[in-house]
């Protein structure tokens, strides 16, 4: 019990570690010394086009992983229909 507590800390501590690491190394990671990225200048237009992308992005996401979703609950339900269908599994049909 305590190698697994123990490991688990090990984990959580590396792993803020890193994405410690990361967020400090993030702003000078593309910033040039004018400090632009690698896009280039940004005005509003670039801005509002930017949030128009993320207002249609959200939504055709959503609908995605919706209709993905969907798709598995019923590959599920065909799988367990057939499966009742057929009697089930056959290790369940005998007792002791």
């Amino acid at each position: 019990m305590l190698d697994t507590i123990s490991a688990m800390r090990r984990l959580v501590t590396s792993f803020a570690t890193a994405i410690t690491a990361l967020a400090l190394a993030a702003p000078a990671a593309l910033a040039q010394n004018s400090g632009e990225g690698i896009y280039g200048e940004t005005n509003d237009k670039v801005v509002t086009y930017a949030g128009f992308i993320l207002i249609i992005a959200f939504p055709v996401l959503v609908l995605l992983l919706s209709l993905l979703q969907n798709k598995l609950e019923k590959r599920k339900k065909t799988r367990m229909k057939a499966a009742k269908a057929s009697g089930g599994d056959d290790r369940w049909k005998q007792g002791w």
